[in-house]
């Protein structure tokens, strides 16, 4: 099994920050990869951003050069920086963590509120 907590979320205004993070614990594979998605009321869940064990990441075109995934040196924590933040990026953002051999694990979620 594995859990993932995530945090950081909040209110902010357009064209501001946040950054938020993703601890993964429990049987943890060293190749993995993890994901950020995000779910905005009414719609579909939506693959933001991955990153894989070799740090090879991927965006959504809404996001890219804007948003930034990382994995901290412990390597079973992963970051979302969020820049120039706009209305539309309002969602839950949920963390998910997967490999071959284990399937999908979700986060609980974490809000992330823009003003315009």
């Amino acid at each position: 099994q594995v859990q993932l907590v995530e945090s950081g979320g909040g209110l902010v205004q357009a064209g501001g920050s946040l950054r938020l993070s993703c601890a993964a614990s429990g049987s943890i594979f060293s190749i993995n990869t993890m994901r950020w998605y995000r779910q905005a009321p009414g719609k579909q869940r939506e693959l933001v951003a991955a990153i894989n064990s070799g740090d090879v990441t991927n965006y959504a075109d809404s996001v890219k050069g804007r948003f930034t995934i990382s994995r901290g040196s412990a390597r079973n924590t992963v970051y979302l920086q969020m820049n120039s933040l706009k209305p539309e990026d309002t969602a839950v953002y949920y963390c998910n963590y997967g490999t071959p051999w284990t399937g999908d694990y979700w986060g609980q979620g974490t809000q992330v509120t823009v003003s315009s």
